[in-house]
């Protein structure tokens, strides 16, 4: 039995065990009740993905084994899947492993939409995506804070009716760049399902344009091919919209935490926006509404924005260890772009206070990076601010 982590950042206790009978198996006990109820619409969804349906994906996804209660919550076993997490810009760095991300994101939204409804899982007509981007564009502009410039070009975005002319799929709702597992250059498992919903495909897209590997026209070739005529031509248009409203969301974050410093850093990276737009060079939303600010743009200025006068708490963000930080995450918290992460690399754990369970012997020390991942799911605080963006992202 070992420690398994992949940046819960304090939001799980995991562990990863082999059974007598050769099985890989991770153990989760939630750290707060945040990351019980993320566990538990994990759960729903899990189940909701029946044999059947995962028989159409082309990788793997965990299988619930079993749960078990513990200090007042429960621990949750599932399967084991294997892979390394890689950025958006190592997915799309090659034409390989750009067309097998292409071709597993389409195929994510190619299952049928039946079993969505049976399970009670949420879902979002075309109208009901449109009006909820209205909905948060009219509550960034009452903040106050909403440069005119951006309200307008927001407004006229949904105003356009063609883009808003698609079928919904099922999406998995949280997708990013460390959603999937890769080996080589073959995405073999996808992970994190608690936002599986029918509704827009382009909030699944939305990592994969903030990316600026070579080869991530090829990804979206694949994805077009793979989806038969069946996406609509407008769908990256609404992924770099939703890229851009993810600093309106930040900004709602800051007033609704009244949070001085995550106002003034939303109101700046929203006035960079407003020049970068007159950008020509910029991507274009559609002819209507002149050219938007890739989320790679917003990346890219996030780098450039002083972020010393944040506020910020070690310890927990994301609410599963089933995800590393998407690139924009990284940056807020301060974070330094790292070599690869390997998330098959299990590391040592005492679990002397697991029962009467005692961790297995190993013939290597844990290098430091490794001791870095299993301190930080055994750190009892969990962080706000990056959690708030992540679910602002997967609403």
């Amino acid at each position: 039995m070992r420690a398994h982590s992949r940046k819960s950042h304090g939001a799980y206790d995991a562990v990863l065990l082999r059974t007598t009978d050769d099985r890989m198996l991770v153990v989760r006990v939630p750290r707060s009740q945040a990351a019980e109820s993320e566990q538990s619409a994990d759960l729903v969804a899990l189940r909701a993905l029946t044999a059947g349906i995962r028989s159409r994906l082309p990788f793997a996804i965990p299988e619930v084994v079993g749960q078990a209660p513990i200090d007042g919550t429960r621990a949750v076993v599932t399967t084991f899947v294997p892979g390394a997490v890689r950025s958006a810009d190592e997915l799309t760095e090659h034409d390989g492993i750009a067309t097998s991300v292409g071709l597993a994101l389409a195929a994510v939204h190619a299952l049928p939409t039946g079993f969505i409804t049976d399970a009670g899982l949420p879902r979002q007509t075309a109208d009901e995506a449109h009006d909820a981007v209205v909905e948060l564009i009219g509550r960034a502009a009452d903040t106050g804070h909403l440069p005119a410039a951006l309200l307008r070009r927001w407004e006229e975005a949904t105003d356009d009716s063609a883009l808003w002319r698609f079928r919904p799929t099922v999406v998995n709702g949280a997708l990013a760049a460390d959603s999937l597992l890769v080996d080589g250059e073959t995405v073999t498992g996808l992970i994190g399902w608690s936002a599986l919903a029918q509704g827009d495909p382009a909030r699944d897209l939305h990592w994969l344009l903030t990316s600026r590997g070579a080869a991530a026209e090829r990804a979206l070739d694949a994805y077009f091919g793979a989806r038969a005529g069946e996406a609509d031509g407008h769908l990256p248009q609404r992924a770099l919209l939703y890229g851009e409203l993810e600093l309106a969301k930040w900004l709602l974050h800051g007033v609704e935490a009244r949070d001085d410093a995550i106002i003034a850093d939303a109101v700046g990276l929203l006035d960079g926006l407003v020049e970068s737009v007159h950008d020509r060079s910029s991507e274009p939303l559609s002819p209507e509404t002149g050219p938007i600010l890739t989320v790679g743009d917003v990346e890219r200025m996030l780098d450039e924005t002083p972020r010393d006068g944040l506020s910020r708490e070690a310890g927990g963000s994301l609410l599963t260890d089933s995800y590393d930080f998407s690139e924009l995450e990284r940056r807020e918290a301060g974070e330094r772009d790292t070599a690869p992460f390997d998330a098959t690399a299990p590391i040592p754990l005492d679990l002397s206070d697991w029962g009467d369970a005692s961790p297995a012997s190993t013939s290597a020390e844990p290098s430091d990076g490794q001791r870095d991942a299993a301190a930080a799911d055994t750190d009892a605080d969990a962080a706000t601010d990056a959690q708030a963006r992540r679910n602002a992202a997967s609403s």
